[in-house]
């Protein structure tokens, strides 16, 4: 099990003072650290990213009062008090969760969504700051390696046809002198692609708009890809030819990574 990593002193008495407070609740199956915390790679100016994993089967008003109590222990802690004073940029983000992902089908608008996301960042990625509780366990019992086969397959054929769908419309917005929505086409298309090819290669993403270099490069192996994907958003001016000629290298990406 990964263990949590604190880059200063602030950040271990907070995260401290949250397990001596809320360990012992009778609502909370687990407390997770996410993000840099929980794969060591946090700076001192890095946030404290956490997650607070209800017990099974917990009504909705139980998830209210739990998230009430949090609000009041980050209102008054002293420890929470003292990290956020030590720089502009230091903050604590933390949800309530109950461990229920459920996939989403697109419509015109696609995506990205978080399905896969909060699985890696809430499951694979994070690190437990409390024993891991039967909720937390069978979480990585169902959720880990991967989903099933068939959900992967339908997920994946959505993903690309969203994408591909998106970067079709570049075209169109360029064509009606809409360089601005063009782009904003291109980026969603870009972010598609990597829940796609996360997807492909049935590896949990921890984001598409960073940590880009260590998920692809990385854990997936594929630095040329990542120079592609540099590439494809050097847009010098939002005009045609440019627009058009990176969405026709971001499709070519599409056609060769994700297969279906």
């Amino acid at each position: 099990m990964i263990q949590p990593v604190f880059p200063t002193e602030a950040h271990a008495r907070v995260a401290e003072a949250i397990k001596r407070t809320f360990a012992a609740d009778a609502a909370v199956d687990t407390i997770l650290i996410t993000n840099s915390c929980a794969r060591g790679r946090a700076t001192p100016e890095s946030d404290l990213d956490l997650v607070l994993l209800v017990k099974a089967g917990l009504p909705s008003e139980g998830v209210r009062a739990l998230e009430s109590r949090w609000a009041g222990f980050m209102a008054q802690d002293a420890a929470v008090l003292a990290y956020l004073h030590t720089g502009q940029y230091a903050h604590i983000h933390a949800d309530v969760i109950t461990g229920v992902y459920t996939p989403t089908i697109w419509d015109d608008g696609g995506g990205p969504d978080a399905f896969e996301l909060e699985i890696g960042n809430h499951v694979a990625y994070s690190a437990p700051l409390t024993s891991p509780g039967p909720t937390f366990q069978s979480l990585r019992a169902r959720w880990l390696p991967y989903y099933e086969d068939r959900l992967q397959a339908a997920r994946l054929t959505m993903v690309r046809t969203a994408c591909l769908f998106d970067l079709d419309r570049v075209a169109f917005y360029v064509r009606r002198d809409l360089p601005f929505q063009a782009f904003d086409r291109l980026y969603k298309a870009h972010q598609e692609f990597l829940q796609g090819l996360f997807i492909a290669w049935r590896r949990y993403p921890l984001a598409y708009n960073k940590w880009i270099h260590e998920q692809v490069v990385e854990w997936l192996g594929l630095p040329d890809v990542y120079a592609q994907l540099l590439w494809t958003l050097a847009v010098p001016e939002l005009t045609n030819p440019h627009l058009d000629d990176r969405a026709a290298r971001l499709h070519g990406l599409v056609t060769q990574w994700l297969n279906v």
